[in-house]
């Protein structure tokens, strides 16, 4: 017979909510997430207010500020309510889930029953339309969440699927569930297959106030051989006067200038936004990002005022996104190798950052940045392919790994280095299947 105590840790670990779902939550991860929630605008009407007041708060309690934590989930039963103009309802099952797994780490194990007890008497007053599925409530919620820490796209527009089709007439689902497609096919050249095209459309139909579904949907067009520059420009003119946040539609309608009008114009609506809220952060790295693009992307050789614009801004971006400058401390390296006096301030950067305390993922990152330094700045290939073996060496899955590993298989193939031979044994012994 279970104690007690086991009675509680077993009904704690059958809830739904973000201290169950196994999220990845390295902290520089969890620290880029949290930034990128404090980006999102809070203003009445977004629909997802709760959803990221309960992140806020698991957030909160993974670094460890539990007051803060119970202040953001008690936001998100207020922004709940309010936005479905109801004292309770399925939508809180997450919710509450997260305040008894809050308050039992916090030793209250009569406040953590408590709470227990309500998604009882949720579940039992509101269950699921299928009895073999999560409440759509609740998978919505954990398709939003894996959203944010940039998940299994294709699991997450299941999930909004099967939300969708046990409660099909939720807008913001539907929206979402789009933009899920889209992320899990935007590696494709040609935009996304007929089927899910004409899903955006209608998506875009019923939601036209979301101009992020808007611009994403005229990109889409656009790779399907569209004229959208017209469309393109009066999209600019509604998102300048929209709220700023990371849902504007600012971040997608930026990538679309740059693709099919010019990076010279989206650097343009970037200040253009900049100066309309010249103290925004967001902006700021919206327009650091642009004059970054442009610097590393284009043909034509920037001017002294653009470096001086990009590093200024770069430098501007490092400070209020403090939790997460590590790939901004990288770019600004990169930008300052391209002026003839800015190679020792690049130096300075690759040693500070080589000599602090990261995480092994970030080390990975690092590491394949300075070998590509190394290899084309200072001429030093030796070296450039020792740190390119440190990066594969970190048995992190990413690009960074898979880039070093791809560039040393074509130094080892080549067979014309004198550390051809080091470098096949060091990719056998990797004993990764893309190492052959």
């Amino acid at each position: 017979m279970m104690s007690a105590a086991e009675t509680l840790a077993s009904r704690l670990e059958a809830l739904q909510c973000h201290f169950t779902w196994d999220l990845d939550l390295s902290r520089s991860l969890l620290s880029r997430c949290r930034e990128n929630l404090l980006d999102i605008g809070t203003e009445n009407g977004n629909r997802w207010l709760g959803h990221i007041y309960n992140m806020r708060g698991f957030f909160q309690y993974k670094l460890g500020s539990n007051e803060d934590a119970q202040s953001f989930f008690n936001q998100a039963t207020e922004a709940f309510n309010k936005m479905r103009n109801a004292d309770e309802g399925p939508w809180l099952v997450v919710n509450y889930g997260n305040l008894a797994w809050l308050h039992h780490h916090l030793g209250d194990q009569a406040e953590s029953e408590a709470y227990l007890s309500k998604v009882d008497a949720l579940n039992e007053k509101y269950p699921s339309p299928s009895q073999e599925e999560l409440h759509p409530e609740i998978y919505a919620e954990k398709a939003y969440t894996l959203m944010t820490f940039k998940g299994d796209m294709n699991l997450i527009a299941d999930y909004f699927q099967r939300a969708i089709e046990m409660q099909p007439d939720v807008v913001e689902w539907n929206s979402w569930h789009v933009l899920a497609l889209t992320y899990a096919s935007k590696y494709s050249s040609t935009g996304l297959d007929d089927d899910i095209f004409n899903i955006m459309r209608i998506a875009q139909e019923q939601d036209p106030e979301n101009l992020d579904l808007a611009a994403h949907y005229l990109c889409q067009r656009a790779q399907k051989g569209e004229s959208i520059e017209d469309e393109a420009r009066e999209l600019a003119t509604k998102v300048l006067r929209s709220p700023v946040g990371s849902y504007s539609g600012l971040k997608p309608l930026l990538w679309v200038y740059r693709k099919y009008i010019s990076d010279d114009d989206a650097i343009d609506l970037a200040e253009e936004a900049l100066q309309n809220h010249p103290d925004e952060r967001y902006l700021k790295r919206r327009a650091a990002l642009c004059y970054q693009k442009r610097l590393f992307f284009s043909d034509s050789p920037p001017t002294t005022s653009m470096l001086d614009r990009a590093v200024s801004l770069h430098q501007e971006v490092i400070a209020l996104y403090p939790d997460s400058s590590l790939m901004r401390k990288l770019h600004l390296a990169k930008i300052y190798t391209q002026s003839h006096d800015g190679q020792a301030k690049a130096e300075q950067i690759y040693q500070e950052l080589l000599k602090s305390d990261l995480e092994l993922e970030d080390k990975q990152m690092l590491f394949n940045y300075y070998a590509k330094y190394l290899h084309f700045q200072k001429q030093d290939s030796k070296m450039s392919t020792r740190y390119h073996m440190k990066a594969a060496k970190i048995q992190h899955q990413s690009f960074f790994r898979k880039n070093s590993i791809e560039l040393l298989k074509k130094i080892r193939d080549k067979g014309r280095d004198s550390m051809c031979g080091e470098i096949r044994e060091f990719l056998a012994n990797l004993q990764e299947p893309y190492c052959s």
